[in-house]
C-alpha cells in the first residue's frame, strides 16, 4: 500500500499535532489535508518554522489533559435526571440522545462534547442508566441517567384502576356462584 509523508501545519484528530511528519494514503493527502491546508511538504524548513508552534500545541494539550482528568474525578458521583413524556408501560413518546445528555451535563457545569457521552442508541423507556463517558481512551467515567416522566404517579398509574381490578375479582366469584346454581337446579 503506497503512502506518502507529509508535516502537519494543524492538529488533526486521529492523526498528529502541528509539526508532526505522519504517513498518510496519497488520496486522504490530495483531497483533504492539502486542499485545507493542514498539511506540507516534510521539509527541513518547514519542520523548523513549526517546531515552536509544536512546542506551543504540546503546553495546551498538557493543560487540557489535567483538566479532563481533574473533570472525569468530580464527575464520578454526577447523576442527572430529564423528565420526557411516555405512555403507562413507561416508553417514551420521543426519545434521550447523546445530545441530549450531554446538554443536561453541561448544564450540572461540566464542558464536554457531544461525542464524549457514549450512548449506543437512543433511550426510549423510563429507568435509569449509567451512562459511560469517555473523554480519551485512558480518560472514562459513568454518570447516573434517570429518565423520568413529565407526569406525577398518580397519573400514570391512577388509582381508579385498582378499584376497577377489584371489582372485576368481586364480580368473577358471583359469577361462578351463578353457574354453579345453575348446574345445582338441572
Amino acid at each position: 500500500m503506497k503512502t506518502i509523508k507529509l508535516l502537519l501545519t494543524t492538529n488533526v484528530e486521529n492523526l498528529g499535532i502541528v509539526g508532526e511528519v505522519v504517513q498518510v494514503k496519497p488520496g486522504f493527502a490530495r483531497n483533504y489535508l492539502l486542499p485545507r491546508g493542514m498539511a506540507a511538504d516534510p521539509t527541513d524548513g518547514n519542520i523548523a518554522r513549526l517546531a515552536e508552534r509544536r512546542k506551543e500545541v504540546e503546553e495546551q494539550m498538557k493543560k487540557l489533559r489535567s483538566e479532563q482528568e481533574a473533570m472525569i474525578t468530580r464527575m464520578k458521583e454526577v447523576e442527572v435526571t430529564l423528565m420526557r413524556s411516555a405512555n403507562e408501560q413507561g416508553v417514551l413518546f420521543g426519545g434521550v440522545s447523546q445530545h441530549d445528555i450531554a446538554e443536561a451535563i453541561r448544564e450540572e457545569g461540566y464542558a464536554i462534547e457531544d461525542r464524549a457521552v457514549r450512548v449506543g442508541e437512543q433511550i426510549k423507556r423510563l429507568d435509569s442508566y449509567e451512562i459511560p463517558i469517555v473523554l480519551a481512551n485512558d480518560l472514562k467515567t459513568e454518570i447516573k441517567l434517570w429518565v423520568v416522566s413529565d407526569k406525577p404517579a398518580e397519573q400514570l398509574n391512577p388509582e381508579g384502576e385498582g378499584e376497577e381490578g377489584e371489582g372485576e375479582s368481586e364480580e368473577a366469584p358471583e359469577g361462578e356462584g351463578a353457574e354453579e346454581a345453575a348446574v345445582a337446579e338441572s
